[in-house]
């Protein structure tokens, strides 16, 4: 049983931040990987961070490294995504998903690059204005 949920999103100013949420109402976080991505208007979504079950491991996307950061707090079941410097290009609906394939021990630290995820949030949604 896993229930994703976002929270965190706003509007806000060019410049500002904005910190997200992605909590698992189901399960830990300790048991997989979990990616955001982001939706831009009538476009399709995309992977802009993610980290390994273990948070040992994170990637980002070229459009948002330096300026996002990605964390976890396993005992909370809550994944971060710390948004800096927000750029109006990132607005969208920003959704966690959660990588299934790292349940297994064996793949705690694997972070995904854009594979496989299976289960998804609603996401929650970010307006940054110029």
């Amino acid at each position: 049983q896993i229930q994703l949920g976002e929270s965190g999103g706003g509007l806000v100013q060019a410049g500002d931040s904005l910190r997200l949420a992605c909590t698992d109402s189901g399960r830990t976080f300790g048991s997989y990987a979990v990616g955001w991505f982001h939706q831009a208007p009538g476009k399709e979504r995309v992977l802009v961070a993610a980290i390994s079950a273990s948070g040992i491991n994170t990637n980002y996307a070229d459009s948002v490294k330096g300026r996002f950061t990605v964390s976890r707090e396993n005992a909370k079941k809550v994944v971060y995504l710390e948004m800096n410097s927000l750029k109006p290009e990132d607005t969208g609906l920003y959704i966690c998903a959660a990588d299934l394939r790292t349940t297994a021990p064996k793949y705690s630290d694997y972070v995904p690059t854009g594979g496989q995820f299976s289960s998804w949030g609603q996401g929650t949604q970010v307006t940054v204005s110029s």
